[in-house]
């Protein structure tokens, strides 16, 4: 943890405060998560397996005993051979992330299992010197960078603290002292309000500076320009040690010339330190301060299992949009089985929204909100997981967002024969610049238009230019 830079930032909220969100997020939008690991093999509920098939009582408990046997016998450690990765491509994967108009990508570097995907220095139990035998984070990046995105990392280490704890209270590999620098600590808790930010037992001084190290080593060795965190580094005990590693990554950063951004949940970072994300939710209005939602392709896990529940490729489209009006940006999540492969209507539905970016992009990319987010009847939930319960937008819905002088109205369902845009009749206070020309990007020509005390009222061609989400770029004075 040196370096030769005076610090300009000093672990203390006000001074990290004054660290910029980077352009290149602000611009970018859109980004690709991948939760891939050693609980891609069991394949089976969720990513949470290594926890739950140590819980008595859960139907991954049931599995693992009928499927491989007694715990004690096969463990969570035992699959990590038969995690192989032999058809991972990492120029294949950065091609597709591409192709599907992803500008960051933000692989899990370690998630709370504690096996890391990266060379680590720090831990025997990583993909470099176990299951892959390669440095996955490591020469993912290296493709990512050379497909001109840009490299981020999550890092879910702080959840390890007790995440295996279930294993203690039977006979289970997680007692045995050979692998307790997997298994461990493995601490048993006594709080059942997750977002409680007062579990006890809290993370003691060792384990906090190993987290501590980890994540510097991560920065070190990759370099990546955007850091994320999952919730549980909200514990009070985290409060000091996140201090230590923002100033420490953010004076890094400045020493090497780049751009980048910490994301963080719940209330762990003072607002306008780092960027908030939301898990699989979104806001009902515009945030001052720049956002982000995370969540996934899949409704039912975050990695790869055999009995995935898609979403719809119009639904992300719709949310993204949504996200982006709302001053935000959307981290969508894939899941690669064991192998190295993406299912393939995971890659579908990516290439599916990178054709629609492609015609569309203008209104996402290098934009910013507009006075107001948009209008319309369909309320979207606000808060954490809530990104499956909201209705189908109607053609009344649309969101705004802006770009030098164009003023874009996206509709989030099709408006023909007639799109009507209250926000901007005569006399609004939302629009004090005239309209010169309405476009529907994808068409050609102008389009017709009105304006009166009911709204701007657009002629909508009866073709779609594409099958979701309908981009009508307004050109004011």
């Amino acid at each position: 943890m040196k370096n030769n830079v005076t610090p300009a930032y000093e672990p203390e909220w006000n001074s990290l405060k004054t660290h910029p969100t980077p352009k290149w997020y602000l611009d970018g939008k859109f980004g690709i998560f991948i939760h891939w690991g050693v609980y891609s093999v069991p394949a089976f509920g969720n990513e949470w397996y290594p926890r739950n098939m140590y819980l008595p009582g859960t139907k991954e408990f049931e599995h693992h005993r009928a499927v491989y046997g007694p715990q004690d016998r096969f463990g969570y450690k035992d699959f990590i051979p038969r995690f192989t990765a032999e058809k991972f491509d990492p120029a294949a994967w950065a091609d597709l992330f591409r192709r599907a108009g992803a500008r960051f990508v933000v692989p899990v570097a370690e998630h709370h299992d504690g096996f890391a995907m990266y060379d680590s220095a720090l831990t025997r139990w990583n993909a470099a010197r176990m299951g892959p035998r390669r440095d996955i984070l490591g020469e993912l990046g290296e493709a990512v960078r050379r497909a001109g995105m840009v490299l981020g990392v999550s890092s879910h280490r702080a959840e390890h603290w007790w995440f295996m704890n279930g294993g203690r209270a039977f006979e289970s590999d997680v007692n045995d002292p050979a692998y307790a620098d997997f298994y461990g600590p493995a601490t048993p808790i006594t709080t059942t309000d997750w977002n409680s930010s007062d579990w006890q037992p809290r993370p003691d001084p060792a384990y906090l500076e190993d987290w501590l190290n980890r994540c510097c080593e991560l920065v070190d060795r990759y370099r990546p320009q955007l850091f994320w965190f999952d919730w549980w580094i909200h514990q009070q005990a985290f409060a000091p040690y996140l201090q230590k590693f923002a100033a420490y990554y953010y004076n890094r950063a400045a020493e090497w010339g780049l751009e980048v951004a910490i994301n963080y949940k719940l209330d762990a970072f003072a607002e306008g330190s780092a960027v908030l994300d939301i898990e699989r939710g979104q806001l009902k209005d515009i945030r001052p301060f720049f956002w982000q939602n995370d969540t996934s392709i899949s409704k039912n896990s975050w990695g790869f299992v055999h009995e995935q529940e898609y979403k719809h490729p119009g639904d992300i489209i719709t949310d993204l949009v949504d996200i982006v009006s709302k001053n935000g940006a959307l981290l969508l999540n894939v899941g690669p089985r064991p192998d190295g492969t993406i299912p393939e209507t995971e890659q579908e539905v990516l290439l599916e929204i990178g054709r629609w970016l492609e015609l569309n992009a203008e209104a996402i990319y290098n934009t910013r909100p507009w006075r107001i987010y948009g209008e319309g009847p369909t309320e979207v939930p606000e808060g954490s997981f809530t990104d499956t319960r909201r209705q189908p937008y109607t053609p009344a819905d649309i969101r705004f967002t802006t770009a030098g002088s164009a003023l874009y109205a996206t509709a989030l369902a099709w408006p023909a024969p007639e799109l009507v845009i209250r926000s901007l009749r005569s006399g609004s206070p939302y629009c004090t610049r005239q309209v010169r020309r309405v476009w529907l990007l994808g068409r050609p020509q102008p389009l017709e238009w009105r304006q009166d005390e009911e709204g701007l009222k657009v002629q909508v061609p009866p073709e779609k230019p594409c099958d979701h989400a309908y981009v009508f770029k307004i050109e004011l004075t």
